[in-house]
């Protein structure tokens, strides 16, 4: 698949953004502060400077059932928090694949795998819209606020059937948002910070199940406050959008 305008954005923004997270700033995309919302300070502690990396909005492995020698696949895997998460819930046995487009994540997401000392993980490059990942083989795919920066989400959600095994599962965090005025939809900045195109609700659960997923729900849900939103979007003007944007886990099964 050709990366398509959005593609390119999304990924230079984000390559720019761990650059800066890798100096100890924060940019303006996803994220802006993970622990403090996400769940992750009782287990990031054993991978150090990780954490500082991500640029999710939840914990998508929290309380998510993944058993040991199980495959889990990560959309948008990024530097590697939850490929190393999800490397311990599913032992030796069991196997972790990262897909990511953009090389300078892939980069660091090797080196962090390498010094964690990890053999049942490896990465990918692709786009989450045409998954490097065989039909019917993963029991699990997890994504943490990546699907909303898709601007072809319906393949997203068909991908991800087509790589689920039959019974395999889901949890997904992503930023939803009802709503949103069209100056937001098409800023470039408020895009790459998940919110530009994220989408609402309602129409997330029912993409899942259109593509063929069942028991597709809301797990976990936070809806931002002021202050969050100001943070996320590095802008003062946010009064207009308290209530309207949310940070859920989605959850479902293929039949």
């Amino acid at each position: 698949m050709a990366f398509t305008p959005i593609h390119v954005q999304v990924s230079k923004a984000y390559a720019e953004a761990l650059d800066q997270a890798a100096r100890g700033q924060r940019g303006g995309c996803c994220g802006g502060s993970v622990t403090a919302f996400a769940g992750y300070d009782a287990h990031t502690a054993a991978y150090g400077s990780v954490g500082g990396l991500s640029f999710g909005c939840g914990n998508p492995l929290a309380l998510a059932g993944v058993q040991p020698g199980q495959t889990v696949l990560d959309l948008g895997s990024g530097a590697g928090l939850d490929l190393l998460l999800a490397s311990e819930l599913v032992g030796s046995g069991g196997r972790v694949i990262g897909v990511d487009m953009t090389e300078a994540m892939l980069d660091m997401a090797r080196r962090n795998i390498a010094a964690a000392g990890k053999t049942n993980v490896e990465v990918r490059q692709g786009c989450i819209e045409v998954l490097p990942v065989a039909d019917a083989s993963v029991d699990w795919v997890i994504s943490n606020c990546v699907v909303n920066l898709s601007p072809d989400k319906p393949s997203v959600f068909r991908e991800i059937v087509r790589v689920l095994k039959p019974g395999g599962r889901i949890s997904i965090s992503d930023i939803v948002a009802e709503a949103l005025p069209d100056c937001l939809r098409i800023d470039e900045a408020a895009y790459c910070a998940c919110v530009g195109g994220a989408i609402a609700e309602a129409a997330y659960v029912q993409g899942l199940t259109d593509a063929g997923l069942v028991d597709v729900q809301v797990a976990d849900r936070l809806v931002y406050d002021e202050s969050q939103l100001r943070g996320l979007l590095a802008r003062e003007d946010v009064a207009g959008l308290v209530g309207k944007v949310a940070s859920v886990r989605v959850v479902g099964r293929r039949p």
